[in-house]
């Protein structure tokens, strides 16, 4: 996780919004296949004990990819994304969700409103998660959970592509603020906010667009080897994304739950 002794003390919002925003002139923001998509949602889910109905924020939701899935799969589902050129994409592509322009700090729902919250790939760019983290505990009723993924700086590609301090790091199509995350620091975050968490691994998602046409260029070989090497027990924490999860206790935080399925 980016933190204070990373030299990040601060983030600026309005660059990340820029940044997403020049996203909102393609058809979708989507980087993963459609298969991929799939199998992030339902691992995020399976981790999370998440069953429809249930009534799920998608924060970060870009222009509404995993928020069309979670509608599919019978979620009462709202995008959240601080980037209002994607939410307004969002609400072209997929007119039966509604979707808001909105800090994830500040979020625009009730307190104890929602059943789950899934964070699509949000942490990895905070410096400090932990504003998020007591909001998302803010959002959701006893029982609640949050879902989240984020890149895992463990995973060698990830590492050497995406992190600051590797030699073959790349800048090209990040913010000044990402960087992968370690699945321990982001435990202790949301365990701080008062949540019971859990970590999983998961790897084999297979890519379809990268900012660097260098690195797109390389797409089909990084693919087949992360595949390949999903497959391995040695991989273990070495999953090329970290998934975490997070219940907000309550007395029948168990009962709760099971009235989502």
């Amino acid at each position: 996780m980016p933190t204070l002794e990373h030299g990040f003390l601060s983030q600026d919002k309005s660059k990340e919004i820029s940044f997403f925003n020049q996203h909102a002139s393609e058809s979708e923001y989507n980087v993963f296949s459609e298969r991929s998509n799939y199998k992030l949602v339902e691992t995020c889910l399976a981790l999370g004990g998440l069953h429809a109905p249930a009534r799920i924020a998608d924060l970060g939701c870009g222009s509404g990819v995993f928020s069309s899935i979670l509608l599919q799969k019978g979620f009462a589902c709202v995008g959240v994304d601080i980037a209002f050129g994607l939410t307004a994409l969002g609400r072209s592509l997929y007119p039966g969700i509604t979707f808001l322009n909105a800090d994830i700090e500040s979020l625009p729902f009730s307190t104890g409103s929602l059943d789950a919250v899934l964070l699509s790939a949000v942490i990895h760019h905070l410096p400090d998660a932990g504003a998020c983290a007591r909001e998302v505990f803010r959002v959701l009723r006893p029982g609640g959970v949050f879902m989240a993924f984020d890149p895992n700086r463990m995973n060698p590609f990830m590492y050497l592509y995406r992190d600051r301090s590797s030699p073959f790091y790349s800048s090209k199509g990040v913010t000044e603020n990402e960087r992968p995350v370690l699945a321990w620091q982001v435990r202790r975050i949301f365990a701080e906010a008062g949540f019971e968490v859990r970590s999983a691994y998961l790897s084999g998602l297979s890519y379809r667009y990268v900012a660097s046409p260098v690195a797109r260029a390389f797409l089909p070989v990084y693919n087949f080897l992360d595949f390949v090497l999903s497959v391995l027990p040695l991989m273990g924490k070495l999953g090329s994304f970290v998934l975490t999860a997070g219940t907000k206790p309550g007395l029948d935080s168990h009962r709760s739950r099971q009235n989502c399925a």
